[in-house]
């Protein structure tokens, strides 16, 4: 009888505060989708401002195929210098999907990026448009998401 009771009693918490569950579960997403979201938007703007914060010191950038090293190197190397080149970078049909599972939380990004690349010398531009996929790995700390690992890569659009 005992064993019924407290059975009874386990399974009637259970089910007072599964919303509360699911209710975290969501916040939590929609936490991890604002820091996606927030980088994304900084490369359509063309700046790095505020994107170091989304990441871990030690983070891991991959980019199609190659190894990027932490984001700070990446920013210095790569996409910083890149981004002075563009006129433009967009994307399109994007869409994102995050599966929370504390302290981590994994997403899959699927878009087409354009990037407009300023005119050069003579006034010619050159516009580069490709399908590209992204997953990235955040990790809680200190109550923030961050991003500890990301790679992406591309292929031309048909």
């Amino acid at each position: 009888m005992k064993t019924l009771k407290l059975t009874t009693v386990v399974m009637l918490l259970m089910i007072a505060t599964s919303p509360l569950f699911g209710q975290d579960a969501k916040t939590e997403k929609e936490a991890v989708l604002t820091v996606m979201k927030s980088y994304k938007d900084a490369l359509q703007n063309l700046t790095t401002d505020g994107t170091f914060e989304l990441f871990t010191e030690d983070s891991e950038v991959f980019e199609s195929g190659g190894v990027e090293g932490t984001y700070s190197h990446y920013i210095e190397h790569h996409l910083g210098p890149e981004l002075g080149h563009f006129e433009k970078f967009e994307f399109t049909d994007y869409e994102i999907d995050a599966k929370v599972d504390l302290p981590y939380a994994f997403t899959t990004e699927t878009y087409i990026y354009t990037i407009v690349l300023n005119s050069d010398d003579k006034g010619n531009s050159r516009t580069i448009k490709k399908k590209g996929v992204a997953t990235s790995i955040l990790k809680k700390i200190d109550g923030k998401w961050k991003i500890i690992k990301t790679h992406s890569s591309s292929r031309n659009t048909k």
